[in-house]
């Protein structure tokens, strides 16, 4: 008997869900949070509840994880925020700049409900709601620290906005970050020497919070206040989604990662400017990597532009009719959206120089620079198609994607899920086979090709020591 016919329709009995979060990739700073020597960490891995403080058994839940350049985050479904890797800048939140290889909890947050958090390359952002509110405080209060942001302790930080706006989505580029109100309105502050503030101009020094107004949505006439629903910062361009589901870049824009066909300030756009190219479709996620872009639309299609020199774009290493040769060197780019998956993508994310996806079916895929392992299970320094990351189980929930380091938060979301986490933490080459059967004839599609994965690495001789 199958185990569906055992338990029935699983996915509507009410259970407490677990939560997992795997973490691979570059380890150097610690940023993976395993205790593995070698900073090269290909297999995805499964953080123990141990590591956060909770005892052996006890099913976690986790609500977001977020990835920066050299260290990683996570939000507790008890609203904690926990935070690991490199700390140069303060950016880990404990008021030191030493960096930390284990998961520790952000005390200055502890009164505070943790909802969402962003990892700039040295800084970090949280959205919180007070634990005690009488109902006067903002639910979506945003936190902020680490490099440019004043202080190696979170601090409250409203910015050009008024006291008590509730922050909907905060995200943090490489020296900018970008704050979204549950009005739709955008604010950003930080260093604006190519435009990526969206100010109309560019300037030295650090720059404070002030909120933009001019989305330029046809070139030849002025530009007016659109309503935003979803922004992603890069490197040193930003990106966001309008409510018609039309999308805008601004910033540096050398290596196509704006989508426009040219530039009106050389190698820049200093104002949100709708790209064009893609009219008509409507987008629903927007992800910035170092120098490209990503976009996801409503009925699931994937679409990509800016470099391509290490497969960040998934379309390969050749040239085509859409692709520029920047400079007379090898540097691929396209800065016109090109369709890598024409459907069937639910989520995105974008390193620094590589890209995660996770798709209807329940499988994640990666491409880009892949010398750490970062972007697929494949052993090759570049991945320039998408290709499989197998070792995860459950539902994808969220994607992070750093410097060279990638995460993936999964929910058991039903007794069958919450069984396929228990077997998958006890896999070993021993017991694959068996593992492996029951797994086929319960259509656990995910435990079937961990064990494959197994099979590969360690041939016949050798346990897996999970």
């Amino acid at each position: 008997m199958e185990i569906d016919e055992i338990l029935g329709d699983s996915k509507s009995v009410a259970l407490p869900t677990k939560s997992a979060i795997y973490v691979w990739g570059y380890n150097q700073r610690g940023q993976t949070g395993r205790t593995e020597k070698d900073q090269k960490l290909r297999i995805p891995r499964q953080l123990p509840p141990e590591l956060f403080g909770c005892t052996a058994g006890i099913s976690t839940r986790w609500l977001d994880v977020a990835c920066g350049r050299e260290h990683t985050a996570a939000v507790a479904s008890d609203g904690s925020l926990f935070t690991w890797g490199a700390n140069d800048f303060g950016q880990l939140g404990d008021g030191t700049e030493e960096s930390r290889k284990s998961p520790e909890k952000v005390k200055v947050l502890e009164s505070e409900i943790v909802k969402s958090v962003s990892c700039g390359a040295n800084c970090t952002a949280a959205i919180a709601a007070p634990r005690e509110n009488d109902g006067t405080t903002s639910t979506g209060r945003l936190w902020v620290w680490g490099q440019n942001q004043g202080s190696d302790y979170p601090r409250l930080f409203w910015g050009a906005f008024m006291p008590n706006t509730v922050i909907r989505q905060v995200s943090c580029g490489s020296v900018h970050v970008m704050a979204l109100s549950e009005d739709g309105l955008l604010q950003s502050w930080g260093y604006n020497e190519c435009g990526q503030l969206g100010r109309g101009f560019t300037c030295e020094g650090l720059q404070g919070a002030r909120v933009l107004n001019a989305y330029a949505k046809y070139l030849d006439e002025p530009p007016e206040l659109v309503k935003i629903t979803q922004i992603s910062c890069g490197e040193y361009h930003t990106a966001a989604i309008s409510e018609t589901g039309d999308v805008y870049t601004w910033g540096l824009g050398n290596m196509g990662q704006l989508g426009h066909c040219s530039l009106q300030s050389e190698d820049k756009e200093l104002i949100p400017r709708r790209v064009v190219a893609l009219d008509g479709i409507h987008v629903t996620t927007v992800a910035c990597g170092g120098v490209h872009t990503c976009a996801v639309t409503e009925k699931g299609a994937l679409y990509a532009w800016g470099s391509g020199q290490v497969g960040q774009l998934g379309l390969g290493p050749q040239t085509s009719s859409a692709s520029f040769i920047f400079k007379d060197s090898q540097v691929m780019l396209r800065n016109i959206p090109a369709l890598v998956i024409p459907r069937g993508v639910r989520l995105v994310a974008c390193g620094h120089s590589h890209t995660l996806i996770s798709t209807s079916d329940g499988r994640i895929h990666g491409w880009g620079y892949n010398s750490y392992g970062q972007a697929a299970n494949e052993k090759s320094t570049y991945a320039w198609y998408p290709s499989p990351v197998d070792w995860c189980v459950g539902e994808v929930r969220k994607l992070a994607a750093g410097g060279g380091h990638s995460a993936v938060l999964t929910d058991a979301c039903s007794l069958k899920e919450l069984c396929e986490f228990r077997l998958a933490e006890s896999i070993t080459l021993k017991n694959a086979a068996h593992v492996e059967d029951v797994a086929f004839r319960t259509s656990s599609d995910a435990l079937v090709r961990i064990c494959g994965r197994l099979r590969e690495l360690h041939g016949n001789d050798r346990e897996w020591d999970p």
